[in-house]
């Protein structure tokens, strides 16, 4: 009997290694299975030439602003089809043939200066490996089978909370934690149950409509020894309970026209952020019998714009609203380089030890080094005529980029 157990808990542990193994490939939300833009270490070549990067397929869809994700053997994209329908499609990550899709109503007209930016679906999706959350455009969230596409559960903000219509849409990323799915949405931030769609609490409420409509997405981390939500809305940083939404403290973060995009980055207590039209700055939160603390420790007059940055051995790696690229160090403030040169109007970045991938919306993607003497770059390929503003995802040797119309797929070479 004891041999039959200890066999049934040797098989137990193999399927869970095997698990975990699969899971850690995963791209499974915004910026990442930890958020941040970093993907487990692995060898990427030096070169994005032909022979080390190679097409295998490609998709053609409708426009989307929305990063794809990957999940196992399935690969989750957005788009939005003459103006007025959101879509969801599941494709064989090997060969980009159609597993589902599901469709609803959904779409808005952006105010006028962003009419460039078009008016189709923006957030990233997330997976938990069971279920898919998608934010429409219209400040809805839809929960799917990630097998089959079927609807588990629907919430309309606009119609349950009362809330406007966002004026740039529902433009943050879900978050998945536990049994729980966190978004800002309904002129707020939201908890929701992940099973049944449930509002558990709601934080943060300003009312909706232009203001409400926050472009950062929400993170969890332990701040103070305190596991919590931070979350980035137009007007200031804040740290929410998880239990109950409570807000444990805030901090006013300046920025033109509340453009408070990006999504801040922890290290430790501290707190990285930039905004377009205001600075480039680190908080610290400390707290002392129960109270939080907010102190600014150092700022940049260099403002961030639309791009997240990354971290590498303590360096912030950021692409600048003046289309260049910053390398600051985080403990000290101090700029360590920035490129004479512009690189587009935005870069989905990720990180692999001391490479750093980079893909502007021009197409252009760039292969660079984690190196804080000074801007060093690898390669760089031209992969797009289109726009490609979304995200772009990596999972093993394989790189998933969103072109405005169309969805590719890119291997390295072994």
């Amino acid at each position: 009997m004891f041999q039959s157990s200890f066999s049934t808990l040797r098989l137990f542990t193999l399927l869970t290694l095997s698990i975990s193994a699969t899971w850690a490939a995963d791209w499974n939300q915004w910026r990442g299975p930890s958020r941040d833009g970093q993907v487990p270490k692995s060898k990427w070549p030096e070169s994005l030439g032909e022979q080390s990067l190679t097409e295998t397929w490609r998709v053609d869809l409708s426009p989307s602003y929305s990063g794809p994700i990957v999940v196992g053997e399935r690969v989750f994209t957005t788009e939005t089809s003459d103006k007025e329908t959101e879509t969801v499609r599941a494709l064989d990550r090997k060969t980009g043939k159609e597993l589902w899709k599901q469709s609803w109503a959904g779409s808005i007209s952006v105010p006028f200066f962003a009419k460039a930016n078009g008016d189709w679906i923006r957030a990233t999706p997330a997976c938990d490996g069971e279920s898919l959350y998608v934010a429409g455009i219209r400040d809805v969230l839809v929960c799917l089978n990630a097998s089959t596409g079927a609807v588990r559960w629907r919430v309309d903000f606009v119609e349950q909370l009362k809330t406007a219509v966002p004026s740039f849409g529902f433009v943050s990323s879900p978050l998945v934690d536990g049994d729980a799915v966190y978004v800002q949405a309904g002129g707020g931030v939201v908890k929701l149950a992940k099973a049944t769609g449930k509002i558990l609490w709601r934080s943060l409420d300003d009312g909706g409509g232009m203001s409400g409509s926050a472009f950062s997405s929400p993170i969890i981390a332990e701040l103070c020894n305190v596991r919590q939500l931070v979350v980035q809305t137009r007007e200031k940083l804040a740290g929410l309970s998880i239990t109950d939404g409570k807000v444990l403290w805030e901090q006013p973060v300046e920025a033109f026209r509340g453009m408070n995009i990006l999504t801040p980055l922890i290290s430790g207590n501290k707190i990285f952020t930039s905004t377009y039209g205001g600075q480039t700055l680190l908080y610290e939160i400390t707290r002392k019998e129960g109270t939080y603390e907010i102190a600014t420790l150092w700022s940049l007059k260099a403002q961030g714009y639309m791009c997240s940055p990354v971290v590498v051995d303590g360096v912030a790696y950021e692409h600048l609203k003046n289309q260049r690229v910053m390398a600051v160090d985080l403990k000290t403030g101090k700029e360590l380089w920035t490129t004479e040169k512009g690189y587009g109007k935005y870069w989905s970045l990720v990180a692999n030890g001391h490479r750093i991938l980079a893909l502007d919306q021009r197409g252009s993607l760039h292969l660079f080094k984690a190196n804080p003497e000074k801007y060093e770059e690898l390669d760089q390929r031209k992969i797009s005529d289109k726009e490609t503003w979304a995200h772009l995802a990596v999972s093993g040797n394989e790189i998933f980029i969103r072109e405005l119309n169309a969805l590719t797929a890119w291997r390295w070479s072994e």
